[in-house]
């Protein structure tokens, strides 16, 4: 089986930067890069893998339906069906999906309203949103852990080429049409949730004075 060089080291220099932000907590999250349309292939991140860690065996090559191909030993993240819906919905070229303190709050707090915006703040630019007072809206969805329902309910939320799906108290998922584009949005919606918290904390503070 030969390997895409080229992709395997985007994806691992991704995996680098997002674990020195400690966004993989606890062998946490999983990341997916495109290699071919036709047949649809693309790396996801092994299953049970310390993220911190750069081995051969971080990533594995899996087909349409989140199965290895032939000749892959490891076992694909449990949540690789995400990935899936994404690269067969959309022209998408990597998706990440991370578990972090602030996504996890973030998704509690407004999870029985099934979403959450932001509007006003400059870092909605980096979503290519540049009119003032711009707004961005992320969809919540209940964490099922029976995964192809879990798949089946986020599927609802993927349309575009671009895109991200908060899962309750689980984590957040993120695509772009390009990996540098997905790990820029995904910094950029991190930043929005912490960013929102703070601010919600020093309001509930400045009242209490």
């Amino acid at each position: 089986m030969k390997h895409n060089i080229k992709r395997w080291n985007e994806l691992a220099e991704i995996k680098k930067e997002l674990a020195e932000r400690d966004w993989f907590p606890a062998t946490s999250g999983n990341l997916a890069i495109k290699i071919s349309d036709n047949p649809l292939q693309f790396y996801v991140t092994a299953s049970g893998k310390d993220k911190r860690k750069a081995t051969l065996e971080d990533f594995v090559l899996v087909d349409r339906f989140g199965k290895p191909v032939e000749g892959e030993s490891e076992k694909p993240s449990a949540e690789t069906l995400l990935h899936v819906e994404i690269f067969t919905r959309t022209n998408a070229e990597c998706s990440l999906h991370i578990h972090t303190v602030d996504n996890n709050v973030i998704s509690e707090i407004y999870g029985d309203d099934g979403v959450v915006t932001f509007r006003g703040q400059e870092i909605i630019k980096a979503f290519g949103l540049w009119e003032e007072n711009a707004e961005i809206s992320v969809p919540i969805i209940r964490n099922d852990a029976h995964i192809p329902t879990l798949a089946e309910n986020f599927s609802k939320h993927v349309h575009g080429d671009f895109g991200a799906v908060l899962i309750r108290n689980h984590g957040i998922t993120v695509w772009g049409e390009t990996p540098v584009q997905t790990k820029k949005y995904l910094e950029a919606f991190e930043f929005l949730f912490s960013y929102h918290l703070k601010l919600k904390q020093f309001q509930s503070l400045k009242q209490t004075i």
